[in-house]
């Protein structure tokens, strides 16, 4: 049996601060998540031997160390299936651009084996499996805009606008470690809490990333990608970069501000969504 078409969304960190640091090294951290209508996709051939096999190969990265795999593997022993599978994957996320793209693929890979496999497994434990692999795969796992607390794994589910955004991709790989071990970096930001940010249905002004000022001192090739989307909205870096978006209103107004977009960059305009398109997918799935 071989199914098609399973997304693994980009997401959109709309802020990002750190309060604190636990004794195990891990940041603990508050933001919003957002997902995009844009991202990598990913097909299943389910078979009766226990192999997990990629039919695809990502630069510089052994098989054994890719999340798409880890996580098969990990859904295979946590339930003890005695089934495998084949996996493609059609990459369109940058590496180390912020967007969530290993972290989607490792999370769109346990929601559809559980449900090719007939695991039955909870969202719930889906997520305790996918917060061993990564502190963002909760998020994609659950499938909605979220308020996240903690490493990433304390969610509240929220609704926000969907504006139309412009992700520009300056072509830098930014690694998550460097930027979370930079001496820099603030990790004592003040609380604040969802009403904070949302009042309405609207979001407040002034969002910040607090790891932006670190990345682009350091990376000024993002600084200058930064300061150039800045001329047609409110910038940001999503996570720890390199991608950096702006809101639009309209696809239109998105369209052409990347229809101007410098050629030593690249860029895509996608829509903001509350559900996750892989959750739309899964019910599909379950319909067919």
């Amino acid at each position: 049996m071989i199914s098609q078409h399973w997304p693994a969304p980009a997401k959109l960190n709309l802020m990002l601060h750190i309060t604190g640091r636990r004794s195990d090294g891990y940041h603990l951290l508050q933001t919003l998540f957002q997902f995009l209508d844009f991202g990598d996709e990913l097909s299943f051939e389910i078979t009766d031997s226990p192999e997990i096999i990629a039919l695809f190969e990502m630069e510089d990265l052994p098989a054994e160390q890719n999340l798409i795999i880890r996580a098969a593997r990990a859904l295979q022993q946590q339930s003890g299936c005695n089934k495998g599978v084949k996996i493609d994957l059609i990459k369109q996320l940058p590496m180390g651009g912020g967007l969530g793209g290993g972290s989607s693929d490792a999370a769109t890979t346990l929601v559809a084996l559980n449900h090719l496999w007939g695991l039955h497994l909870s969202i719930d434990k889906l997520a305790e499996i996918g917060l061993n692999l990564g502190a963002d795969l909760p998020i994609f796992i659950h499938g909605h805009s979220a308020w996240a607390e903690g490493v990433g794994e304390q969610l509240q589910s929220v609704t926000l606008p969907e504006p139309w955004f412009l992700v520009i991709n300056p072509q830098i790989k930014v690694s998550t470690a460097d930027i979370f071990n930079a001496r820099e970096l603030t990790r004592d930001c003040p609380p604040i809490t969802i009403r904070d940010l949302i009042s309405d249905g609207v979001l407040s002004s002034g969002l910040i990333n607090i790891c932006q000022s670190v990345v682009t001192e350091r990376y000024p090739a993002i600084a200058d990608a930064l300061k150039w989307l800045n001329h047609f909205g409110d910038a940001r870096l999503t996570g720890t970069g390199a991608c950096l978006f702006a809101s639009f209103k309209s696809q239109s107004e998105a369209t052409n501000v990347l229809e101007q977009l410098p050629e030593q960059w690249h860029g895509f305009v996608a829509q903001g969504r509350n559900l996750s398109p892989l959750m739309q997918r899964l019910e599909k799935a379950a319909s067919e």
